[in-house]
């Protein structure tokens, strides 16, 4: 427990390797050390190596998504329609490539709201993330307890009629998009008479020499079994237009969602749809550029899944204590390791 401890201080701290976890706890004062349970000296790094290369991800995961969300401040008054939305996106480790040649890939599920990583798998050799999506959903189900009325959002890839069957029978609802990889649904979300549909709601954006209009209209399907996709109850087309540096270009996205009309409102599609990305933007991104994992090579055992998973926390933690430069908190939690160190090992009552 003392290793595992040191090991969520370090990444906290921003360390990027097993090394650099070793290198962190040698590297504090005797009782720092001490306070951490160390207090005849301190194992070496082989040792950290030989535990965080053995260690089961998937509990590992569970575990330190259910500690976070233990220290998650209670969350302010919401809107009546607020609900929680989970994207679901997969990652390849770059440089963790195995003995055969293959790369580590892994599938996340965040909750858009507290940016927490519920749940992580890894997609098994020689497939991909479509069959890795029912042991995720279980994963976060374990997590939370019940995913009763809670919103999953995902790519086109996970526009399976298995997903959505699975996310519906646990109370759960989807919002999906529709592309080439289901042919007939993307034809009839294409023929709908969206020109006769009103706009529901359109969001302008400007930034960095950037223009986007994003205009969204949704229509309720009244004909069961009219839509070939099971559990759809909406269909929406979202328009999006940009303009960068004179050049303009338009992109259109068709979904379908298992909640109704009341329930979800074009506004309201509008925005869970683009909580799709933050997945990318706010995980997969930093873990990329922050923690450089991209450039690490480890490949033994569940190493690459045990330090995403350590990533992840790090990135976890210090959003749910407010930050969003995630490398200047890693940064002022190097400097203050003290206080690190007590913030990680207080007791704390859930809040969730």
């Amino acid at each position: 427990m003392a290793l595992l401890t040191v090991a969520v201080c370090a990444v906290l701290a921003g360390a990027t390797s097993f090394a650099a976890i070793a290198d962190w706890l040698y590297d504090l004062d005797e009782p720092d050390q001490a306070r951490l349970g160390f207090t005849r000296g301190v194992p070496a790094g082989t040792t950290m190596w030989r535990l965080l290369t053995r260690l089961d991800a998937g509990v590992l995961s569970a575990v330190l998504a259910g500690w976070l969300r233990s220290r998650t401040p209670s969350a302010p008054i919401r809107p009546r329609r607020y609900r929680t939305v989970i994207a679901v996106d997969g990652k390849t480790l770059r440089g963790a490539r195995l003995p055969e040649g293959r790369q580590v890939h892994l599938l996340s599920a965040l909750d858009t709201s507290t940016g927490i990583v519920l749940a992580q798998v890894t997609v098994e050799a020689k497939s991909n993330e479509i069959p890795a999506f029912t042991p995720l959903l279980a994963a976060v189900e374990k997590v939370l307890g019940s995913l009763t009325g809670i919103l999953f959002v995902a790519d086109a890839m996970h526009t399976q009629t298995d997903h959505a069957e699975q996310i519906t029978s646990r109370g759960a609802h989807l919002l999906l998009q529709a592309k080439g990889n289901q042919p007939t649904l993307h034809a009839q979300l294409k023929t709908l008479p969206w020109a006769q549909i009103p706009v529901g709601d359109r969001t302008r954006d400007r930034g960095h020499g950037r223009k986007e209009t994003r205009t969204v209209k949704a229509v309720t399907l009244h004909t069961p079994g009219g839509i070939a996709f099971p559990h759809a109850q909406q269909a929406a087309r979202i328009i999006r237009t940009r303009t960068v540096d004179g050049n303009t270009s338009r992109e259109t996205t068709y979904l379908v969602t298992s909640l109704t009309a009341p329930d979800a409102q074009p506004s309201d599609l509008q925005k869970w749809a683009r909580a799709e990305w933050l997945i990318e933007n706010q995980v997969h991104n930093v873990r990329d550029i922050t923690f450089r994992e991209d450039l690490h090579q480890a490949r033994t055992g569940t190493g690459p899944a045990v330090m995403a998973t350590l990533r992840n926390t790090a990135i976890g933690w210090h959003r749910i204590n407010g930050d969003t430069n995630i490398a200047r908190a890693n940064r002022r939690a190097d400097r203050r390791s003290r206080d690190l160190i007590d913030a990680v090992t207080s007791r704390y009552t859930s809040t969730q």
